[in-house]
This record gives C-alpha cells, sequence and structure tokens, in this order.
C-alpha cells in the first residue's frame, strides 16, 4: 500500500512528465486518464502495467504493430441509453458500431499475438468480443450515418414514392418554367429556391399573371418569387411524405436503442479497454522518448539506478541540443543514506530529485531512463522536502513549516519508506538548526529507512562519516574552473567551495581574509581540507580517465601488431617454400654435374643414361599429380612469390650501394675535464667530475661517488672557465 501525498507529487515534478504522457494520447478519454495516474498500491497491478507498458514498446520494433485503437467518446450516448425508452440520433449508431468494430479488431489481434503480447492479452480477455451490436446497427444505418433504405418496409414504401413525387415536381416546374419564359414573364435568372422549395423569378409586374403561390420576394423588390400551381400540388404532397419518413424514422431509431440497451455495460466495458489501452501506448510513446526500460524488481532492499537521467531535463536539454549527464547512485542496507554536499549549482537538488521521480514513476506503471542492469524494489512511501516551503495562507515561516515537514516524517518513516530532503537543516540558526537536523538524520537511520539529503552543514557530513551504514557524497567540481560537472562522486563529502567560489567571482583577496577570520579556524580548515580531497578526487578521476584511453589505444595496436605479425608469418612461409624449392633444384644441378664429370672421363653413355634415368625417376616419385587449374595455380603463386624476392633483393642492395658511397663522419667526442657535468651512457643521473686519473674519472652525485672509465661518459655541461 504506497501512499504519496499531493504535496510530493509536486514536489518531484509528477504532473509535469503525465502532461507530457497525456499529449501522447489519441483521445480525450485516454489524454483525462494519463492526468490521474498514481501509485499502484498492490504489486501485481503495478506488474501488470508495466509489462503492458513494456510489450506496447516493444510494438513499435516488430512487425507485428498493434492496430489503431482510437474511438470517439460515447459518454453522452451511454448516458441516454441508461434512460428508460430515451432514443439515440443516427450518428450516435454509428460511433458506437464503430467503437464495437475497433475493440473487435484489437481484441482478436491480441489473442492472435498472446506470444508477443501476454500482459495486453490478459487485459483483453477480461472483455467479451460480440459482433450483434454492429450487425444489428448496420442492418439499419449505412456507413455515412444515414438510415437505410430498407431498415423497414414501411420507410422504403415511403422513400419510393417521395422519389415519384419528387420527378412529378420536378416535370410540372419544368413545363411552368418554359411556359413563362416564353411569354417573357422570368428574370434573367429564372428559378430560384425559397423555404427549400423551387421558385419561378417572376418579374413584379407580371406577377399577377403568373398563377402560384408566392413565398417572397427580392431585396428591391423587382423580382416576385413564385411556386407554380402545378407544382404547388405536388410539393403539398411530398411535405407530406417527408413528414410520414421522419415519423417512421423515430419508430426505427427507438426500435434500434431498444436492441442496443442491454448491451449498455458492455459499451461502458469497451470504451474503458480503449482508453486503458490508449493510456498503454501514450506511456509507451513517452518510454520511447527517453529511452526508458522496466528494471529488476526484487524483493531485495535494494535500489541501483545507474546511469539514470531525468527524464523532464533530459527532454529540454534534447529540444536545445544540449548534453544531459546521467547519474549513478545505489542505496541498499548496508548504504541506506546519502548526504550530498558541495557548492550550489552543481547538481544535488537534480542527483535528489532523480531518484525520487524514477521511484514514482516506475511504481506508477512508467518505464524509466536507466541502464538495463538497474535494479529497485517497491516502497510503501515516499516523503520529500525539497524547495522553498513558505506558506503565506498559514502564515508559517520556512522553517516552522520544515519543522511541520519533519514531524509529519518521524510519524510516519519507518523501514519501507524512503525519504527525501533538499538543503536540509535550513532556516534557522545555523548551528540550532544543525543541531536539530542531526538529532532527525539519527532517528530515520535507527528506522531503517532509505533516503537522500543534501546540504551545507559540517555537522551533517561529519554525522554521515561516523555512521556505518550512511554515506557521504559530493557533486565533483573543476578543481581549476571550478565549473560543476554534474557528477555525484560517493564516499566523500563535498566542499562549498565558498571563498573560492567568491574570489572566483571578483570578491577582493583582503575581504575573503578578513571573512576567514571571522569563523573558527577549524571550520576552514575542515571545508578547506574537505575542498582539496575533491581536486584529489578530480584528478583521479581525469587520470583513469586517461589510463582507459591509453588502454584502449594499446588494445588497438596490439590487433594492428597481431594483424601484421600474421601477414609476416604468411610471407616467411612463402619464402620458405621458394627457398626449399631451390635448394631441390641446386642438389639435382650437383648430381646432373656429377654425372656428367663421370661421363667425361669414361664415355660410357649407358651407365649416364641409368643415372640420369634414376634422378628422374626419385624425382617423379615424390611429385603428387595435380590439375592443370593446380598447376597453373602454383606457377602463378610462385611468379608472385618470386618477384616480391626480387623487388626486396633489389632494395638491399641499393641500401648496401648508398652506405659504401655515403662517408662516414664521426663526431669528435669531447675532452672531459675535472668539473664538467657528465652522465653515463646508459643512465639518467648526472653528476660532476672531482678528478681524472689515466684513463677514469671519479664522478660525484651527491649523495655518492663513482668512478667511470671515460669511455662510458658522455658530456652534459661543460665546466665555465
Amino acid at each position: 500500500m504506497i501512499s504519496i501525498t499531493e504535496k510530493t507529487l509536486q514536489d518531484l515534478q509528477f504532473p509535469t512528465v503525465l502532461e507530457t504522457i497525456s499529449d501522447g494520447c489519441n483521445t480525450d478519454i485516454g489524454k483525462e486518464k494519463a492526468l490521474e495516474i498514481k501509485p499502484f498500491r498492490d504489486k501485481e497491478t503495478l506488474m501488470q502495467a508495466l509489462m503492458q507498458t513494456s510489450e506496447y514498446v516493444s510494438s513499435f520494433e516488430n512487425n507485428n504493430a498493434i492496430p489503431n485503437h482510437g474511438f470517439d467518446a460515447i459518454t453522452h450516448e451511454i448516458k441516454f441509453l441508461a434512460i428508460e425508452d430515451s432514443f439515440l440520433e443516427v450518428g450516435s449508431f454509428r460511433k458506437i458500431a464503430n467503437l464495437s468494430a475497433t475493440t473487435n479488431v484489437l481484441l482478436n489481434f491480441l489473442r492472435k499475438f498472446d506470444d508477443y503480447y501476454p500482459n495486453l492479452n490478459a487485459r483483453a480477455s477480461r472483455v467479451e468480443l460480440t459482433k450483434d451490436i454492429i450487425t444489428s446497427i448496420d442492418a439499419i444505418v449505412d456507413k455515412y450515418g444515414e438510415i437505410k433504405d430498407n431498415a423497414s418496409p414501411a420507410l422504403l414504401s415511403i422513400r419510393q414514392n417521395m422519389n415519384l413525387v419528387r420527378g412529378k415536381v420536378n416535370q410540372s416546374f419544368g413545363v411552368a418554367l418554359t411556359q413563362y419564359n416564353g411569354l417573357g414573364y422570368l428574370d434573367d435568372i429564372k428559378e430560384s429556391f425559397v423555404q427549400n422549395r423551387r421558385v419561378l423569378a417572376v418579374l413584379a409586374m407580371y406577377r399577377r399573371k403568373v398563377k402560384g403561390s408566392i413565398l417572397g420576394s427580392s431585396k428591391t423588390g423587382s423580382i416576385a418569387y413564385i411556386e407554380p400551381e402545378a407544382t404547388l400540388k405536388y410539393s403539398r404532397e411530398l411535405a407530406n411524405l417527408e413528414y410520414e419518413e421522419k415519423e417512421e424514422i423515430t419508430r426505427i431509431l427507438k426500435n434500434l436503442s431498444n436492441v442496443i440497451r442491454p448491451y449498455l455495460s458492455l459499451l461502458i466495458e469497451y470504451q474503458d479497454f480503449l482508453s486503458d489501452i490508449d493510456v498503454v501506448a501514450g506511456k509507451a510513446k513517452y518510454a520511447n522518448r527517453i529511452n526508458g526500460i522496466l528494471p529488476a524488481i526484487t524483493e531485495e532492499r535494494r535500489l541501483f539506478f545507474r546511469e539514470a537521467y531525468h527524464p523532464i531535463l533530459y527532454l529540454n536539454n534534447k529540444q536545445k541540443k544540449e548534453v544531459t549527464h546521467p547519474q549513478t547512485i545505489e542505496l541498499k542496507q548496508e548504504n541506506r543514506i546519502i548526504v550530498i554536499s558541495g557548492p550550489n549549482a552543481g547538481g544535488k537538488t537534480i542527483s535528489l530529485k532523480t531518484v525520487g521521480l524514477l521511484q514514482l514513476m516506475l511504481q506508477s506503471g512508467i518505464l524509466i531512463p536507466v541502464h538495463e542492469r538497474s535494479e529497485t524494489f517497491l516502497f510503501d512511501r515516499i516523503l520529500t522536502d525539497i524547495g522553498d516551503n513558505q506558506s503565506i495562507e498559514n502564515h508559517l515561516s520556512t522553517y516552522s513549516y520544515r519543522l511541520k515537514n519533519m514531524n509529519y516524517f518521524l510519524k510516519k518513516c519507518n523501514h519501507k519508506t524512503m525519504f527525501l530532503i533538499d538543503e536540509f537543516g535550513t532556516g534557522s540558526d545555523p548551528e540550532l538548526g544543525g543541531a536539530l537536523a542531526e538529532i532527525f538524520l539519527e532517528e530515520f537511520y535507527h528506522r531503517e529507512a532509505f533516503g537522500i539529503i543534501t546540504t551545507h552543514y559540517s555537522n551533517l557530513k561529519i554525522l554521515a562519516n561516523e555512521l556505518p551504514y550512511a554515506t557521504n557524497a559530493n557533486m565533483m567540481f573543476d578543481e581549476k574552473s571550478l565549473e560543476p560537472m554534474y557528477k555525484l562522486a560517493l564516499g566523500q563529502a563535498g566542499s562549498s567551495f565558498t571563498f573560492e567560489v567568491a574570489q572566483k567571482n571578483g570578491i577582493p583577496f583582503g575581504l575573503i581574509n578578513r571573512a576567514k577570520k571571522k569563523i573558527e579556524v577549524g571550520k576552514v580548515r575542515f571545508d578547506k581540507t574537505i575542498a582539496t580531497l575533491q581536486k584529489e578526487r578530480s584528478k583521479l578521476e581525469k587520470t583513469s580517465l586517461n589510463l582507459k584511453e591509453e588502454e584502449t589505444r594499446a588494445r588497438e595496436e596490439s590487433k594492428k601488431m597481431e594483424n601484421i605479425n600474421t601477414r609476416i608469418q604468411q610471407k616467411l612461409e612463402s619464402y620458405q617454400e621458394l627457398y626449399d624449392s631451390n635448394q631441390k633444384i641446386i642438389y639435382i644441378g650437383q648430381k646432373i654435374d656429377d654425372i656428367a664429370e663421370k661421363y667425361f672421363n669414361n664415355k660410357n653413355k649407358k651407365e649416364l643414361i641409368g643415372e640420369f634415368l634414376k634422378i628422374v625417376e626419385i624425382e617423379n616419385s615424390k611429385r603428387k599429380k595435380a590439375t592443370p587449374k593446380e598447376v597453373k595455380a602454383k606457377v602463378e603463386k610462385q611468379k608472385e612469390i618470386i618477384a616480391e624476392v626480387q623487388v626486396k633483393v633489389e632494395e638491399i642492395r641499393q641500401e648496401k650501394k648508398e652506405k659504401k658511397l655515403k662517408p662516414v663522419v664521426e663526431k669528435p667526442k669531447p675532452i672531459l675535464k675535472v668539473g664538467d657535468r657528465v652522465r653515463m651512457l646508459d643512465g639518467r643521473s648526472v653528476g660532476s667530475i672531482d678528478a681524472i686519473e689515466k684513463n677514469k674519472a671519479t664522478v660525484n652525485y651527491g649523495i655518492f661517488t663513482s668512478k667511470v672509465s671515460l669511455d662510458e661518459l658522455e658530456l652534459v655541461e661543460a665546466v665555465k672557465k
């Protein structure tokens, strides 16, 4: 059972989130429902709402998009159907039919794709699917919202007669028009319409010569509008038929209303279902805009929001094309209270509001912008004290109001509560207010409540450091520019940078020193120590970032080296094959040379041919039969390797040639003297020569001396004469 006051909803700007969701809804009822979203009171209903939104978000990316669920509200029609013997107008039935058709399509779709949308289908399964409403209305009303001719036999007969009479009206009027126009009695416009009836435009001077009923005249009185006598009889007959038609339509609509009236509760359910889906769609569109997800919801007492964004700030900055900085915040049983300190305008309040708003959104069935590995549990109550709470109506000062609020906190605070207090302890004497705030904080701590507070009070920073399950935190600032980095750093209190910020804004140094003397030395030293630690922390953050970049570069270089090594290995293998092939050819050449020398000495042709064939047979036994394609590929590859080797050999020859031609000029080695500053060739330490004996020098390094050969020393700085 979660309990949230209206004040907390306002403090965390929850209505602003609901307005954005409402704008994403298609229907007026959906928009109204979105503005009335409140935290759920039980976990089961909450999880269903969250899963429904999550499923709808997935529909934006898969091929089974959820069908249109827009509808025209039938609230007026529902009220009328609830009144006995009342009947609806024809347009209302079309709206009811469209609502029923839209609901049926959506119900069928969700049943078909239950695997994709199980939670949405669970909601849909509570709604009855029927085509009876649509069938009943379609029999009477066409798609344009008009009563069909065959809605009843009587209506069909009346309309057929009306068509016949209209034909007679037009025929008789045409005869009269031709007759009087031939006589020159009519004005140039000839005819017109008056009271929805067709009339002749007769010149005033001839009005007595035209038989019929005068229905009006022009503004100037020059034209009289007359319905011809022959047409008048048929017009009266048509008017009677139109009255009969109206009576019959009323009877039909009453009957249809009585047919639809038993479905009243189902129609209310249909409208409720479609408007609920509209709200889910609005939440899904909002989640899409803020990159909202459903984090893990656990039974364990742990809130871990990783890379969490304040949704309102994120959307505003996105519109302005500015960067929004995410925060990572963790609260658990062993670290249940965070005290954030540091200068104003560093993002303390935003960090505090981010946690509160995201938790509130999640417990209201809205997906939140956090990393997918985030998790949280459900609180029974969220308490807030944020902003200037001066109450003019109740004649309360800020401090009086805050004390009243703290009293409420003390009554309600327990282990299932999250409290969020901005500028804790302010509004009174710093020492007295700080002492009272310290007692409140201890009380919240002992009740095992989870909470985040922001403060400038040193005693609260010290208390957070002393309590085992509380933690200090600060909003990091750049140590040089004192510009906020909008990054929350846990584990260390923040300095207010009071004097540093004052100096940066041009306050004279002398005035700052006088101000320092006005306050306790211990407090200045404490704040200065915190400021120094914050600067060091900032430096370490930068160093860590640089090291990560270096590590990334090193990995990239390592990959490059691996690729180069692989290519070198492949080339070495190719060169090895070429070398082995050449060695083999050299060996065969040597054997043939030996045989040739033998033949040169004994001139024995038979022995020569035998030896030669023996060599050929041995080599052929080693060969493997290859296809012409394989042979060609092997030859081509060998040509490439030979060409590459020739290029490399030529480069080496050229280098050797240039080295021979280039005269080697050695720099004359300076003669070392006593007093010269020197360094060993393979060392870094610099010392001065105290004495030189034969080919050795005594070098003084300040804390020790060493005897070193002159050949091993290099001159750093010669002694001035």
